[in-house]
This record gives C-alpha cells, structure tokens and sequence, in this order.
C-alpha cells in the first residue's frame, strides 16, 4: 500500500452520512477486507449515528490498478458525550470515486489534512499555565 498524500490527485476529504457509512462497511464485509469492523451491529456499538468525515490514507494497487483506499474515519463515539473517535476502514474505488468533496480548495485541504494528522496522534484538553 502506497501513503496517499494532501497533494496527490486522489486524495479527498469527504463528509458522509451513517448511511453511506454502513454501506462502505457492507461492502467491505462482502469482500472481506479486513480493514473494517467486525460486523454492521459492531459498528452500531462504536459510531454513533450522524455525519461521518472521511479522508484517503492509502491506496491499495495490484497490476497497477487501484484496488482498494485505505480511508480515515473521524466520528462521534456512542455514549462518548462529545469525544470523538478514529478508526480506518477499507473503500472501493467505485465508491470512493462517488463521495462528495470537500477539500477542493488546496487552503482547506491543507487545514483537514493536518486535523487528522492531529487526531491520529491523539488530541486531549490543555490546561493553560
């Protein structure tokens, strides 16, 4: 798998609902990826329903064709209050290719990229001294 940088021309950031969330994971369990959760009703117990934003990681090539994007997941945790979560999951091209953008702009797409470097990383309240 190859890193999908902020300048590449398939990265993306995306902002899908939970719909489309458990779609991506249905196909992902088809086609049993092992970058998914377990199961729809494991999912269910860990993202709680809302808006979901996504953005491109990797991107899986066989042959020189793209077979699957290793994507993130920033969500809101079930019972979390307002914590959120990351997590990845695998996206077929076809599917990857129909979410709509929203980093067109190279300010923007600078701006999420580096809120998910944060989020990887671990984010936590300061106290200021």
């Amino acid at each position: 798998m190859s890193v999908i940088r902020a300048n590449d021309c398939d990265f993306r950031v995306c902002q899908i609902d939970f719909d489309t969330l458990l779609g991506i994971q249905l196909e992902a369990e088809e086609r049993c990826w092992a970058t998914r959760w377990t199961s729809v009703d494991a999912l269910r117990s860990q993202v709680k329903e809302g808006s979901v934003v996504l953005q491109s990681l990797m991107r899986e090539e066989r042959g020189g064709v793209v077979r699957a994007y290793r994507c993130l997941l920033l969500f809101s945790v079930v019972n979390g209050g307002d914590a959120g979560g990351v997590a990845t999951i695998d996206v077929d091209p076809a599917t990857y290719e129909s979410l709509e953008r929203l980093d067109r702009d190279p300010d923007v797409r600078n701006a999420l990229a580096r809120m998910f470097s944060l989020a990887m990383g671990g984010i936590s309240m300061v106290s200021k001294k």
